[in-house]
């Protein structure tokens, strides 16, 4: 199994990242209209960087050793500042959020479309094609 997990790489993390940030603007489109919700998102490249670097990072083998940096706050989730305010202190601003997810969503699909290649090759060499 750790010879699959090499194989496809960083694109499986990225692709859970990038579902939980397809999930946070689909909060931030539902509560368009909530009173005083703030808009939310993900720092993606900044959640990938803490994850590359919880994989290489260097493990403390003794109590007396200092941790090595701090982790982001909520799995990388940033407030998003609005272009325009509103009076119920909603921050939501609807074509923003929309063109934000259908980047995403395109984002997604095109990491999908990336590991159905590379596990189709894998696919392929297995079977002797």
């Amino acid at each position: 199994m750790n010879l699959l997990n090499q194989a496809l790489g960083v694109h499986e993390q990225a692709l859970k990242v990038k579902s939980q940030r397809l999930e946070v603007l689909a909060q931030n489109i539902a509560n368009a209209d909530t009173p005083n919700y703030k808009s939310r998102d993900i720092d993606f490249k900044a959640v990938m960087k803490e994850t590359q670097m919880h994989d290489t990072a260097m493990h403390a083998t003794s109590k007396g050793h200092f941790a090595s940096g701090q982790g982001l706050n909520d799995e990388g989730m940033l407030y998003r500042v609005p272009f325009n305010t509103s009076f119920d202190g909603n921050t939501v601003e609807m074509s923003v959020e929309q063109a934000h997810y259908g980047k995403a969503a395109a984002d997604y699909q095109a990491t999908l479309n990336f590991l159905e290649n590379r596990i189709s090759g894998i696919r392929k060499a297995l079977r002797g094609d």
